[in-house]
């Protein structure tokens, strides 16, 4: 197939292309390489993709919306995998017009261009965030999410509805996978993993929020691809048995669905230091801090729906997965 892969440059939609390319399909990958954070590496995941003849790469901003008709009109993907957003909860306080113009109006772009070209499936990035406030867990995409703790999260949420209102009125396929804090080589540096794993190597202090006791839902990156590669073949599909009377949130009479995607299995932060200990050879001097603001005490994703309606399984283990971020992490960096 030919699939428009958004964010190919980024963590997540880097190792989507170079497994859907692995398996014959040509991407036309999209990436504005931003300076969010180190662009020397996105351009060493760029670098990857390249390597493969079914690689298009465009460099654009979602966010421009003539770039993004073009494209569509030229490319006439078959089917899209948005992964393209700015991402991070904390940065979101410090800087929210950046999530109103990729996560927005750059949404609102792609879901634009899927429906003038009429593709055949959107699969786009949420988030775990969205459960904002909520305490019950493990977290249900039937669980309510009108109580969102970030801006990012309230962008996600907004997402889940504008791709619902295209499946309503123009029939348009969408799927949304809520993400579960995923990690793995090849990682956003600003995030936990990354953070630790350089710290600790350096001998450096590492700062540890909520004094440790961070419960999160860890999710290795090629048990996140194998979800996401399954979910965009499995083509959203109205739900014969939606009713107004007892609506179902996670589907719809359009064709729209919504999933967990995560590991099914919380560890707390204070146990993930210790395995990255453990993978480094190093002890962490640690700095214990309050939690921050925007951030929630624990997340834990309810799968059943994802496994059965395409056969996700997480296989990956916390130590077996640090393992592969830490060698990658030395390799990459020659430490």
């Amino acid at each position: 197939m030919k699939i428009l892969v958004t964010g190919t440059a980024g963590f997540i939609g880097f190792h989507i292309a170079l497994r859907l390319l692995e398996r014959g399909d040509d991407v036309i990958g999209v990436d504005n390489v931003n300076d969010y954070y180190d662009t020397r590496l996105k351009e060493a995941r760029l670098d990857r993709l390249r390597d493969y003849r079914g690689f298009t790469e465009i460099r654009q901003d979602i966010a421009d919306r003539p770039a993004m008709e073009e494209l569509f009109r030229t490319h006439q993907p078959q089917r899209v995998c948005h992964m393209a957003a700015q991402a991070g909860v904390r940065y979101s306080i410090e800087n929210p017009h950046a999530y109103a113009d990729s996560n927005l109006s750059g949404f609102l772009n792609i879901l634009e261009g899927c429906r003038n070209q009429k593709v055949e499936h959107l699969v786009y990035a949420s988030s775990s965030s969205v459960y904002g406030a909520n305490e019950t867990m493990p977290f249900s995409v039937q669980d309510n999410v009108d109580h969102p703790v970030s801006l990012y999260a309230a962008s996600k949420k907004a997402n889940e509805l504008m791709a619902h209102t295209y499946s309503h009125l123009y029939q348009l396929p969408t799927t949304g996978l809520r993400f579960f804090t995923v990690y793995g080589p090849w990682g956003r540096p600003d995030m936990a993993p990354f953070l630790f794993t350089r710290k600790i190597l350096a001998g450096e202090p590492i700062d540890v929020f909520n004094f440790g006791q961070h419960k999160r839902d860890f999710t290795y990156i090629d048990d996140i691809v194998e979800g996401v590669i399954r979910t965009l073949d499995h083509v959203a599909r109205p739900n014969p048995d939606w009713s107004g009377l007892k609506p179902d949130a996670a589907s719809s009479r359009g064709p729209y669905r919504l999933y967990n995607i995560g590991s099914n299995n919380p560890t707390e932060l204070s146990r993930f230091i210790e395995i990255i200990e453990q993978k480094t050879g190093k002890t962490a001097e640690k700095n214990y801090l309050p939690m921050q603001p925007g951030d929630v005490e624990a997340t834990y994703a309810n799968v059943d729906s994802l496994i059965e309606d395409v056969g996700y399984r997480p296989e990956t283990t916390l130590e077996e997965g640090l393992g592969h971020f830490v060698e990658w992490y030395r390799g990459f960096y020659q430490i």
